[in-house]
């Protein structure tokens, strides 16, 4: 198995083409009925488009409810779940494809190397260090490829605050925040993924040598 960095050397931009897209989802359903919404349209459209979807392989929360909706409508979906956590999250046997690793950092390097992108649906700390992590790769220039957060009912609003933040308290370029799309309706997703560009290159040259 390869490891994070490894994994991400030499790829390449779209080419106008998403096959795969990884989805960031909780564990729970949250509060809001919207969200369970988002996240059973979200699989409906990635099935109608042919797009396979990769994710934390549970069958419990939003992420069960998008996989569900995904292969309901005949599409295909590759879990990666840790073995620790089989058990309790439920790892689900009626995907397409389970792929079962060691350790948490062995699961998102794993989704990264099958996706062509990223949809970040509502979700909890697992689903913050998913996102965070796929962005600070980008920041480093390690990828391209798109993150698009479905801000369901202004979720995201939060996020996007403390991204600002912390461009405006001097530690990150002002170009950062946009290393993340934000839409607000699951029919947005797929063009913003689209549309999606490299980062510009300052993003990262303007953390080195600074204080």
């Amino acid at each position: 198995m390869q490891d994070a960095n490894t994994a991400m050397v030499g790829n390449e931009e779209l080419n106008g083409e998403i096959k795969s897209l990884c989805v960031f989802s909780g564990s729970r359903v949250g509060e809001n009925g919207r969200y369970r919404e988002a996240a059973v349209r979200l699989g409906e459209m990635m099935a109608e488009r042919g797009i396979r979807m990769i994710y934390g392989g549970g069958n419990i929360g939003l992420m069960g409810l998008a996989a569900s909706a995904v292969l309901q409508n005949g599409g295909e979906v590759v879990g990666v779940i840790p073995e620790f956590l089989m058990s309790l999250e439920v790892g689900d046997p009626g995907v397409t494809e389970l792929v079962v690793v060691e350790t948490m950092h062995q699961r998102k390097a794993r989704m990264y190397e099958l996706s062509d992108g990223f949809v970040v649906l509502p979700g909890g700390l697992g689903t913050l260090d998913e996102t965070l992590e796929i962005a600070t790769w980008k920041q480093l220039q390690l990828h391209t490829k798109p993150i698009v957060a479905l801000n369901i009912d202004g979720f995201w609003k939060p996020l996007s605050g403390l991204l600002e933040h912390v461009v405006s308290s001097g530690f990150a370029h002002p170009a950062m925040p946009g290393l993340i799309s934000t839409v607000d309706t699951v029919e947005e997703v797929f063009g913003a993924a689209l549309d999606a560009r490299a980062p510009d290159r300052e993003i990262l040259l303007s953390h080195l040598g600074g204080d």
